[in-house]
């Protein structure tokens, strides 16, 4: 009488966990289990077979199935599927920490010695050699950041490389020296002729990527902020203002960018309402935008309408400059 499947190894389960749900069919036997097993859970509708030679288990418990999870998924699934591989590009980044990807990325590996192999459905080879992969939580052998910047940045629109590189130079993933060393390997590739000014739009002061969109929107309606980062004292709080501009009769425009991941749970709501209560005062213009906004370019054209109507003109200020409110 056929019944249950065993329950499996502890350390295949926590495997899974830290790959996102995934596992190796080759893991599975280093495990205990035979091609049949394997192949009965996914007959029963238990385990998904992505591509040959990897099983999806589903998220692990307690995991949320969000954008970060499906793109760290995509990236893993590359790896698994081609034993030795390293991951390249898009998908090396995302394994790094970096934020600002597409919501969809398509696994993207390379072997250490570039040579030809035959492809998994679904996951792109490339035929480049890595003399150094660096190994990502101690398990997902990844390209370094600024090489997969060179893969990335030519092959995405401005707003997602601009934010890639914002990210990886906010975390320390990267230097100004290796996103500089980064650009010039990029000469060459398709697509790159259109980047080169981006490269130079980085700013490694944004915290996420709506506000790096939102700062891209100003750029192009040709009123870069003033400050970004602003710091202020308020109400006996000290904090940053996303961007800023000092208005020519001495008031300041602030803009405060909310990323829907960090501002809707009902605390953050509560911080950030006490935050915007802090911020209005007779010396200040205070608005809010939406990843959306920003990502749209709304940001920019909101701003620059108010900067017109004040008059406002660029002028250096202060890099110590702290905003100090009643």
């Amino acid at each position: 009488m056929s019944g249950r499947p065993s329950p499996l190894p502890v350390h295949l389960v926590a495997l899974a966990a830290r790959q996102e749900g995934l596992l190796a069919v080759r893991q599975c036997a280093a495990a205990g289990l035979t091609n049949a097993q394997v192949a009965a859970r996914v007959r029963a509708k238990e385990w998904e077979r992505p591509v040959r030679g990897v099983v999806d288990l589903g998220p692990p418990p307690g995991a949320a199935d969000g954008p970060d999870r499906r793109r760290r998924r995509s990236a893993v699934l590359g790896l698994l599927a081609h034993p030795g591989s390293v991951a390249t590009g898009l998908c090396a980044l995302v394994l790094h920490g970096a934020q600002g990807a597409p919501l969809s990325i398509t696994p993207e590996v390379s072997v250490p010695t570039g040579a030809p192999r035959a492809t998994r459905s679904g996951v792109r080879l490339r035929r480049s050699p890595v003399a150094d992969p660096v190994l990502v939580d101690g398990l997902l052998p990844c390209v370094p950041v600024d090489r997969a910047l060179t893969q990335a940045v030519p092959e995405v629109g401005r707003r997602h490389a601009v934010a890639l590189m914002d990210s990886a130079l906010h975390q320390g993933l990267v230097t100004r020296a290796g996103l500089a060393a980064a650009h010039r390997a990029a000469a060459g590739r398709r697509g790159v002729a259109r980047t080169h000014e981006w490269w130079s739009q980085a700013d490694g002061r944004a915290e996420s990527p709506a506000e790096t969109w939102a700062r891209l929107s100003c750029l192009d309606e040709g009123v870069p902020p003033d400050v970004v980062q602003l710091p202020f004292l308020a109400g006996g709080r000290v904090g940053r203002v996303d961007l800023a501009w000092l208005l020519p009769d001495g008031t300041w425009l602030l803009v405060e960018v909310d990323g829907q991941e960090v501002h809707s749970l009902p605390r953050a709501v509560f911080r950030d309402r006490e935050r915007q209560n802090l911020l209005v005062t007779r010396r200040t213009v205070v608005r809010r935008c939406t990843g959306a906004d920003a990502w749209h370019g709304r940001v920019g054209v909101e701003v620059s309408a108010l900067l017109r109507e004040s008059g406002w003109r660029p002028r250096p200020v202060r890099p110590d400059v702290v905003l100090r409110l009643p």
